[in-house]
């Protein structure tokens, strides 16, 4: 039952703001469920598969997604996501935590000030000039989504608004398509890892299918502003969480493991 409340929680978050709904089971699953971190992110990541494909299908249905677009940030996340799952067993997560949680309030200032900020405006510039940032936002996001647990789409949906000058609802629907392949690469690599609350899995999965559709579909429905809005609220509300993280001594999956 756990898991079907936590699924649910994500799934709507993850449909009305285009993200995998990552950032909302991991903190959950830590300090409520009382997860590991490394458990944790492998669990997350294992739902944001599902996320990812409830997601994109209803965004596609509403004619909300870039094919092309999608394609070339699936492409350049499987090239980094796998690394990205590996390094999430070595590196100091109050460390992590700490300078992910200064990146997530920049993005939210960033969201803020849109109106404000000079930005792309959509077929302004070269083809090629997008299709470049789209890879490298490709690369950076698949290697965040294996590190921790999450489906990216906090990082693709801003910097597709801002830089590739890429409609709100538009971009919501490119991220959770493009994150679906890159998804099930990380979540077989933690699965590889051990990094999988296997008996949670049903609940949790159910939940993120209910939840995403009813997200996804209310999407469609809200003024683009609230969208934005509920987006820099859950960036700042996960950014302060991050930054309130207290150093602890460094431990490897290995070692959690009980592998010496």
């Amino acid at each position: 039952m756990a898991g079907l409340w936590v699924g649910l929680v994500a799934g709507v978050m993850g449909g009305l703001v285009g993200i995998g709904g990552g950032v909302v089971m991991v903190p959950l699953m830590t300090e409520i469920l009382k997860f590991r971190q490394q458990v944790a992110h492998g669990t997350s990541l294992m739902a944001v598969v599902f996320t990812a494909l409830a997601g994109s299908f209803v965004y596609y249905l509403h004619g909300s997604v870039d094919i092309p677009a999608s394609l070339i940030l699936a492409a350049m996340a499987l090239c980094t996501v796998r690394f990205g799952a590996k390094y999430c067993c070595f590196l100091p997560e109050w460390k992590l935590k700490r300078y992910f949680g200064g990146f997530l309030l920049f993005i939210s200032l960033l969201f803020l000030m849109k109106p404000l900020l000079p930005h792309v405006v959509e077929g302004a510039s070269p083809v090629w000039i997008r299709w470049c940032i789209l890879a490298v936002l490709g690369a950076l996001t698949g290697f965040i989504t294996g590190m921790m647990g999450v489906g990216g789409g906090f990082i693709m949906v801003p910097m597709m608004v801002l830089l590739a000058g890429i409609g709100q609802i538009t971009a919501q629907g490119i991220s959770l398509f493009a994150m679906f392949p890159a998804s099930i690469l990380g979540a077989w690599t933690h699965w590889e890892m051990g990094n999988i609350r296997k008996s949670l899995l049903p609940g949790l999965i159910a939940g993120v299918l209910a939840g995403v559709y009813a997200g996804g579909t209310f999407a469609h429905v809200m003024p683009e502003t609230g969208l934005r809005l509920v987006f820099t609220a859950l960036l700042v509300y996960m950014a302060a969480r991050y930054l309130r993280v207290m150093p602890k001594p460094a431990e490897t999956c290995a070692k959690k493991n009980g592998q010496t």
